[in-house]
């Protein structure tokens, strides 16, 4: 396995070259209403975790929440940084380590920035450190994929350009990870890069959120809010509490 694959991909001027056209009005979307159904108040202090350039801090931060982002890509955070204010600020940060204690309202991590390591000790870490960060009944906003959607829907290979490169994509899931392998070609060079991420079922989650005093009061399956269903739901979206 390719571990700790994440620490060179992400910092690289490709990763943000095939990424650059996101489709982000679904993210917006989903911000909008998660926000809505948490009832925030104005003043509250938002973690976003695995933040990576910033879009979704600013997006945060525009809408007057106190907002600290934080990504182990140094890039990205020099990137990020560049829209601080006295409201919003970013540091690199492994998501495993502890960062606050008892500083945060809500803790968002969003957009499947999980299921990148190779221990299960690390992904206990990583909701530790959440619990710990967060005030008293404070929320941890968790959005993954749904093991059974991506089984059934997997997309085995594309191919994508972006300024003058192509970016040829095949993915597989082996040992219930999905491994995407991106190769290409750029001033005659050679470039394969992977990307790693494990599934989980609900109940993996379940038992982190368990150990770590941390209760599921909500159990979404897409951005709307909708209900989660096994079968049919492209998310698995969870509302945590700090108990």
């Amino acid at each position: 396995m390719q571990e700790n694959w994440f620490k060179t991909w992400f910092d690289t001027t490709y990763y943000h070259t095939l990424y650059k056209h996101r489709d982000y009005s679904e993210a917006s979307l989903f911000m909008d209403n998660i926000i809505n159904h948490l009832q925030l108040k104005e003043d509250a202090v938002c973690w976003d975790l695995c933040c990576g350039k910033g879009r979704h801090s600013i997006y945060l931060n525009k809408k007057g929440f106190q907002v600290i982002g934080t990504d182990l890509s140094e890039q990205s955070i020099i990137e990020a940084n560049k829209h601080a204010n006295d409201t919003l600020a970013f540091y690199t940060h492994d998501m495993r380590q502890l960062f606050r204690t008892n500083y945060f309202d809500v803790v968002f991590n969003v957009f499947t920035s999980f299921g990148y390591f190779d221990k299960q000790s690390d992904d206990a870490n990583v909701f530790k450190s959440i619990q710990k960060a967060l005030k008293p009944n404070g929320y941890f906003v968790f959005d993954f994929l749904n093991e059974t959607f991506v089984k059934k829907h997997l997309i085995e290979t594309e191919s994508k350009t972006m300024d003058g490169i192509t970016f040829h994509i095949s993915k597989k899931n082996e040992n219930n990870t999905v491994i995407k392998s991106i190769d290409f070609k750029d001033d005659d060079k050679d470039f394969h890069f992977e990307e790693r991420v494990k599934l989980f079922d609900k109940s993996y989650f379940e038992a982190l959120a368990e150990a770590s005093h941390l209760k599921i009061i909500n159990t979404f399956g897409n951005y709307h809010l909708h209900e989660f269903d096994l079968e049919t739901s492209p998310r698995l979206i969870l509302v945590l509490q700090k108990l």
